[in-house]
């Protein structure tokens, strides 16, 4: 059947993330978090095998991935960056950041730069609201961030050399 062929890396992590979820509880997420948390996103490929082994439908396998905005279906840019889109950072400033940070990377939300080097996230608190606005780049959160710290943080992460 068509765009159920998955490359051989992708296949054996996913049939590794799916035994060792399926027989909990509540699968799904799990399994849907954990192949994430493995490959940087949900590869359509995955939905089929996930269906097959928990007895669901794709539509359903699928329902649940494009319900959640945490699950990606397509691979992340070499660096994510989450913008702080909560009450605090909205107040301060945080709007304006965000218009800068599609403006100046050329995309929206859950897209990446043509580059592959920048994805860009909406988040819904960092937990850093006395210094908002924030944002998160990988594990790092920075706070007080202006445009002009954003592409700062951009420019560094474009210098960097992909692995």
């Amino acid at each position: 059947m068509p765009g159920t062929s998955v490359s051989p890396p992708y296949q054996a992590a996913i049939q590794a993330v799916v035994e060792r979820h399926r027989d909990q509880a509540g699968a799904l997420l799990p399994i849907l978090h954990a192949i994430q948390d493995d490959l940087g996103w949900v590869p359509p490929e995955a939905i089929p095998i996930i269906a097959a082994a928990l007895n669901q439908s794709r539509a359903e396998i699928h329902g649940v991935v494009s319900f959640y905005h945490h699950f990606r279906a397509s691979p992340p840019g070499r660096h994510v960056v989450q913008v702080c889109r909560a009450e605090s950072c909205q107040a301060k400033g945080g709007v304006a950041l965000e218009e800068h940070a599609k403006r100046s990377l050329g995309i929206d939300w859950h897209q990446t730069t043509p580059d592959g080097a920048v994805s860009l996230e909406p988040v819904y608190c960092l937990g850093n609201c006395a210094c908002s606005p924030a944002i998160r780049v990988g594990d790092e959160i920075l706070g007080r961030v202006s445009c002009a710290r954003f592409d700062r943080v951009i420019e560094g992460l474009r210098e960097e050399v992909p692995a």
